[in-house]
């Protein structure tokens, strides 16, 4: 591998960026089908088997299961959000920790190289550092140092809008998925040469947008002209994309019941991601110590001079207490974690029992006339419309959610009422805000608020149970708010399967 390239790989925890060479190989066997052999270059149809989805840097298998998602806790705040119900959660992936500042330093060198010609791109990624500030509090030195000084390399990054996390795990993505195309010698480095729309993107690079400095070395070859190709979808060498949890996962993960488990029987619930109603560790070595990052009461931050209680004024570094029984660090305290999901109060009585996420919003890519994937952008991104009836054509098994947005779906709606629809409750940007128009009192929730979870160094221990969820503007952000992110399995649900 070329040291200087795989330096540009994102990880969110500094973990070794080396991910292992191809995941497959070309499979043997006769089609049960047809008769024909597989991989026959009189045939040409190719099939590859992969015996196992390789692990992307930074990344932790989480093998999934039933469980109760919701609250564990009194309901002390009476908002009854969080209703207890039992779901279950597919195989996943999430980072080992929290994305950290020199973690998102690298995506911001890397936008500043390749799109030096679109200097709003940089602009809009660049973390909020003036969500220290507080009027009558000193915390002007964070808002200089925190992010760029290396002291605070691994802590984790905050200032970070929903928006800005989801850029990153796309960003992340196409990093990760180069870098094991150069790996394995389909493509050869360039990264100097890339601008613009020029850069390797891996949807582009899926539907032909992008060929990139193609390898002379390349084992990929047609079958029929034996001549170099690109890697396909069924080659399973890349890998799925990186993406925020979905609030499901984040809590399966964060509770870590795998450790609390024997046969089909679970022996205790979990208030929070370690065992225990306590937040102190109950281990003889280091009995006494806190497990997390959080404000211990009224002005109490860090502890007494001397005998600091949790070791942390503000956040601390993404490796710090101890794991849970998944591996995962900071699942509770340090920073609060953005989710992919839209906020309803009432998600829990019309959500799927399997896998439930609310926030779906379905595209089609943007097609030329013969069926072919148009142009990319000039970002160098393949372009996305939404689905309407007309796209849909002929899929007579697409179904919408039960109310006419399915980006909301609230019960309390008129439309889940048996009542017609007014012109103000046409779509959610109206339905909750009264008219663009009017000054009608708002009640804070639309599509554009999302979901986050975990509790942060600002926070009493209430909020470090990861049933506890709240919620802010997709484009907001704050100093107690990160991210990390997930990936999906594909294939067997079981690790070494």
């Amino acid at each position: 591998m070329n040291l200087k390239f795989s330096q540009l790989v994102a990880t969110s925890c500094m973990v070794a960026l080396c991910v292992s060479c191809s995941s497959g190989k070309k499979g043997d066997g006769t089609s049960s089908a047809t008769g024909w052999n597989y991989n026959d270059p009189d045939y040409g149809f190719e099939v590859t088997t992969v015996a196992e989805q390789e692990t992307g840097p930074g990344l932790r298998f989480i093998e999934g299961g039933t469980f109760i998602m919701g609250r564990v806790e009194q309901e002390v705040a009476f908002n009854w959000d969080n209703v207890p119900r039992r779901v279950t959660v597919t195989s996943f992936y999430i980072d080992e920790c929290e994305v950290s500042n020199v973690n998102y330093r690298e995506w911001l060198y890397w936008i500043s190289r390749v799109y030096n010609e679109y200097p709003d791109q940089y602009k809009m990624a660049l973390p909020d550092t003036l969500v220290w500030r507080r009027p009558m509090a000193y915390n002007e030195p964070y808002v200089e140092n925190y992010l760029r000084h290396p002291a605070y390399n691994e802590y984790p990054v905050v200032g970070v809008s929903w928006r800005q996390a989801s850029n990153y795990c796309k960003w992340r993505t196409d990093r990760v998925n180069e870098n094991i195309l150069i790996f394995n010698g389909v493509l050869d480095p360039n990264f100097k040469d890339q601008h613009g729309e020029d850069n390797f993107d891996t949807e582009a690079y899926m539907y032909g947008q992008y060929t990139g400095a193609a390898s002379e070395e390349n084992p990929y070859t047609d079958l029929f002209t034996e001549e170099p190709r690109q890697v396909r979808l069924e080659d399973g060498l890349l890998l799925p994309k990186y993406r925020l949890p979905t609030e499901a996962e984040w809590e399966f993960a964060a509770l870590g019941l795998v450790g609390n488990t024997e046969d089909e029987r679970l022996s205790s619930r979990k208030i929070f991601p370690w065992n225990g109603h306590v937040v102190r560790n109950a281990e003889d070595a280091v009995r006494g110590q806190m497990m997390a990052n959080f404000v211990r009461g009224n002005g109490d931050y860090m502890g007494t001079s001397g005998n600091l209680n949790d070791k942390g004024d503000i956040t601390v570094d993404v490796h710090s207490y101890w794991p849970n029984d998944y591996g995962l660090y900071c699942m509770a305290g340090n920073v609060n974690e953005w989710v992919a999901d839209v906020y309803r109060a009432l998600t829990n009585e019309d959500e799927e029992e399997f896998n439930p996420y609310r926030g779906n919003d379905f595209q089609q890519k943007v097609l030329n006339e013969d069926g072919s994937v148009a142009e990319k952008d000039s970002l160098g991104r393949i372009r996305y419309a939404r689905e309407t009836e007309k796209s849909i054509g002929n899929r007579k098994n697409y179904r919408k959610a039960d109310n006419k947005n399915f980006l909301d779906g609230d019960a309390r709606s008129n439309q889940a009422l048996g009542g017609d629809w007014t012109s103000s409750e046409a779509n959610t940007e109206t339905m909750y805000r009264g008219t663009p128009t009017t000054t009608d009192l708002s009640s804070l929730v639309s599509d554009r608020v999302r979901v986050y979870k975990g509790g942060g160094w600002r926070d009493r221990a209430y909020w470090l149970s990861p049933g506890t969820r709240r919620f802010l503007d997709e484009e907001e952000s704050r100093d107690d708010i990160g991210f990390r992110c997930a990936m999906t399995r594909v294939g067997s649900p079981i690790s070494g399967q």
